[in-house]
């Protein structure tokens, strides 16, 4: 997926992570030079827009599935000021 690039697999994919996971611009993620990385910021970007969409089908595949019941483990009902356990 990554091949043909200057970075490791693993900093492509954590810049992309970042990206799109808490709101940090490009140029906040090209401050990772306190790990010892000096990556430009249309790096990044390009990084971005080629390997956003496949981040964002993973994330959306791994989320659980959303349906219209709801599973309770306990209920307490209040009736006339008395609680009753379902």
């Amino acid at each position: 997926m990554y091949s043909r690039h200057c970075f490791p697999s693993e900093i492509i994919s954590d810049c992309v992570w970042l990206y799109y996971t808490f709101p940090l611009s490009y140029r906040d993620i090209e401050m990772m030079l306190y790990r010892g990385i000096e990556v430009t910021y249309e790096s990044i970007r390009e990084w971005c827009q080629k390997f956003g969409q496949q981040y964002a089908n993973q994330v959306r595949h791994k989320r659980p599935h959303i349906t219209n019941k709801w599973h309770l483990d306990e209920m307490v009902v209040t009736t006339k000021k008395q609680q009753y356990d379902l």
